[in-house]
């Protein structure tokens, strides 16, 4: 059982991390995000081989990747049911759905947080680094934080619309609850 169990860990844990790797690839394309990235080339690499294929059955809906949203469902699904198979509860296939769909959407939620702290600790300590990853962070968190920026002024120089962000983030979580 606990054979199992330490296997149903590790692959419920990469199929979290490659599921984190298509959110990234749907923020991408969301946030017009630059492609010549090299940290966009690598994303759009490692996802390219499940997305492509579905990209063809399914339509890109405005800024959103339906390929990549449909892709998170499932691999979240397929998590749930992997953790469900070891648990002696047994809950129907639209729960487990209910589920992948709540999982999924805290995964968005919780992947843009992450990326709103590492645009404040950038902007604190890294403006000077050179590293691709940090306009790819800026791009990413952009759509999110102008219109709040729109709204909310500045208070001697410093910018509250990461802070809101993340609050209005949380309630979100909390809201759907998982």
């Amino acid at each position: 059982m606990q054979f199992q169990q330490a296997f149903a860990h590790l692959f419920e844990t990469l199929i979290s991390l490659y599921a984190g790797l298509v959110v990234l690839r749907a923020l991408l394309q969301w946030s017009r995000a630059d492609y010549h990235n090299q940290v966009s080339r690598i994303i759009v690499l490692l996802t390219d081989p499940v997305l492509a294929p579905l990209r063809k059955l399914l339509p890109v809906i405005g800024r959103i990747d339906m390929a990549s949203v449909i892709m998170v469902v499932v691999l979240q699904w397929i998590a749930i049911n992997l953790r469900l198979w070891l648990s002696p509860d047994s809950v129907g296939w639209l729960t487990s759905l209910h589920w992948a769909l709540l999982k999924s959407l805290h995964l968005l939620l919780m992947t843009w947080m992450i990326l709103i702290i590492a645009s404040v600790v950038i902007s604190w300590i890294g403006q000077q680094a050179r590293h691709p990853i940090i306009p790819l962070i800026y791009q990413l968190t952009e759509p999110l934080l102008r219109p709040l920026r729109r709204r909310i002024p500045t208070l001697a120089g410093l910018d509250f619309s990461p802070l809101v962000a993340i609050l209005l983030l949380q309630f979100l979580m909390i809201l759907i609850g998982w």
